[in-house]
């Protein structure tokens, strides 16, 4: 065999192997049960439940904040964030969660949050204004 026939086989080797690992290391979505039958990060999606509290308190630890969410099965789960809140995070219609379990609260790394289009029937209409009525 030649070289470059060598070089060709071992460079594409390689990427399998790459492509592979990559796979391997992606997440998958699920539920809060799943999260606590796997050892690994998956993404959780569902809602913030209002009704419960959030706490953050950015004077004794801004890298902290928790809420409880209910997953897409019906599921809660106390979410705990190693971060800052995130901004209008009240206001959000859908959480993606990234993270695992850790005891009973759900430890998240990432938050993704699906807020409200600005594009409602609440817009407020703007008209031009013609030359007959700036003379009024």
């Amino acid at each position: 065999m030649k070289k470059s026939s060598i070089a060709g086989i071992l460079i594409i080797a390689l990427a399998i192997g790459i492509i592979i690992s990559t796979y391997a290391d992606s997440s998958t979505y699920g539920s809060f049960n799943d999260a606590k039958e796997s050892t690994s990060e998956l993404h959780v999606v569902g809602q913030l439940n209002k009704e419960k509290e959030l706490f953050y308190d950015p004077k004794q630890d801004a890298n902290y904040f928790s809420f409880y969410m209910r997953d897409n099965e019906g599921r809660e789960s106390k979410v705990v964030f190693n971060g800052s809140k995130p901004q209008d995070f009240e206001r959000s219609e859908q959480i993606v969660l990234t993270g695992k379990m850790v005891g009973n609260e759900f430890h998240a790394s990432k938050i993704l949050m699906k807020c409200p289009s600005k594009y409602t029937a609440d817009e407020v209409e703007i008209t031009e204004v013609s030359a007959t009525t700036a003379k009024n």
